[in-house]
């Protein structure tokens, strides 16, 4: 009885290890809700271990019931243990995040200004070098390493968040490689190669392991389509898809328009529910969200952050949008929205600005407005990583 309860056991916990070491940090249901990373690091780190005592509790009571057992006990061994070593091969190869999501085998640019201009990209400019990466391709990728202006970057996406992110992947000072991990509340985690800690995608903070606490540099970039990114850098390059990888692209057609199938990435359409858009701002040290669908009503939204006034536009393709500080030269201006123009005109000099930030006519011809660095996310994801947010209600 001894020998079958402690086997039993030791079964039952090696399928537990295995099952647990992916649950915790893979959207399965339930497993993203609950602070979990620091269990799930433990088991990740420790696991070998774990196996090799399991595996010494239940060798000789194993070997006891398959050589003197009755015919059903051998079965049921044998049975559990073929069990075990299908939880084993699937848990291991297969629901793992690096399993399912590779990297490009080929990054290869292009600058023909008539490739899927209506795609939404994340947009990188460096020392006057300026690069485009299509959501639909770093979606699946998770993250892209490249150069812009003779500079290291990390583009990162995670659709789950629908959060777009560029880094620096210079850590302590050394050129670090990344690879993709598994996700926290549903957001995407990556493991530095050298000390293997694990950084959350939407802050770039390492929240488990010896760096625990650092923050990646955050690069400047901005989300809108490729054509109004074009029309900003008409010398810009693009990210080409990976031939590699066509059917894996695939699968996140309707991503860039939230139409996409999938529950995990689908837009929900009403406002402040779990899957709504938002455009997510941080000054400082106050955030604050704002509804993706009163800004795309409105096409303007003028408010203030911690001191900042703040200036928000939206353009008629429902893609592109920025933010804006709406002070220049010491003077914080008041903006109007010209419907069949797409123009703003200020009320204290009279003249007419771009959505962009950029004065095209009267006495600020040339001004160009501070751009402030934002995000369209999910709602649930910018009120998790950022819990302090306010919600903007006028």
């Amino acid at each position: 009885m001894k020998k079958g309860w402690l086997l039993s056991f030791g079964l039952l916990m090696l399928i537990a290890i295995e099952i647990l070491k992916v649950y915790f940090i893979m959207p399965f249901p339930g497993s993203q809700a609950a602070n979990t990373i620091d269990i799930a690091y433990f088991i990740h780190n420790n696991i070998w271990w774990m196996r090799l005592l399991i595996f010494a509790l239940i060798l000789f009571p194993a070997i006891f019931y398959l050589r003197k057992g009755k015919l059903w006990q051998t079965i049921a061994v044998i049975i559990v243990v073929a069990l075990y070593g299908f939880i084993f091969y699937n848990f291991n190869f297969k629901f793992l995040a690096d399993k399912m999501f590779y990297q490009p085998r080929i990054t290869a640019f292009t600058n023909d200004t008539t490739h899927n201009l209506n795609k939404l990209i994340i947009g990188v400019l460096i020392n006057g070098e300026s690069k485009a990466y299509p959501v639909e391709i770093i979606g699946y990728h998770h993250q892209v390493l490249d150069t812009v202006g003779g500079e290291p970057i990390m583009v990162t996406y995670c659709t789950v968040c629908r959060t777009g992110r560029v880094y620096s992947p210079v850590v302590n000072g050394k050129y670090e490689k990344f690879r993709l991990v598994g996700m926290d509340h549903f957001n995407a985690m990556f493991e530095d190669a050298t000390t293997k800690s694990w950084w959350r995608q939407a802050t770039g903070v390492a929240i488990a392991g010896k760096l625990k606490g650092t923050q990646l540099k955050e690069i400047i970039s901005a989300q809108m389509s490729l054509e109004d990114w074009l029309k900003l850098h008409p010398n810009s390059v693009t990210l080409l898809p990976d031939s590699n990888f066509t059917r894996r692209y695939d699968n996140l057609k309707g991503f860039d328009e939230g139409t996409i199938n999938s529950s995990l990435e689908k837009r929900d359409s009403a406002s402040w529910k779990f899957k709504s858009w938002v455009v997510g701002v941080k000054v400082n040290n106050a955030a604050k969200a704002y509804d993706w669908n009163m800004l795309q009503h409105q096409k303007l939204i003028q408010d203030s952050i911690d001191g900042v006034p703040l200036l928000l536009s939206a353009d008629t393709n429902a893609k592109d949008f920025f933010v804006l500080n709406r002070k220049i030269n010491g003077q914080s201006l008041s903006f109007t929205y010209d419907a069949p123009t797409a123009l703003l005109h200020d009320q204290q000099t009279n003249s007419t600005w771009q959505i962009s930030g950029l004065c095209i006519d009267g006495p600020s011809k040339g001004n160009q407005l501070e751009k402030i660095q934002s995000y369209q996310e999910f709602w649930h994801s910018w009120q998790s990583f950022h819990p302090e947010t306010e919600m903007y209600k006028p």
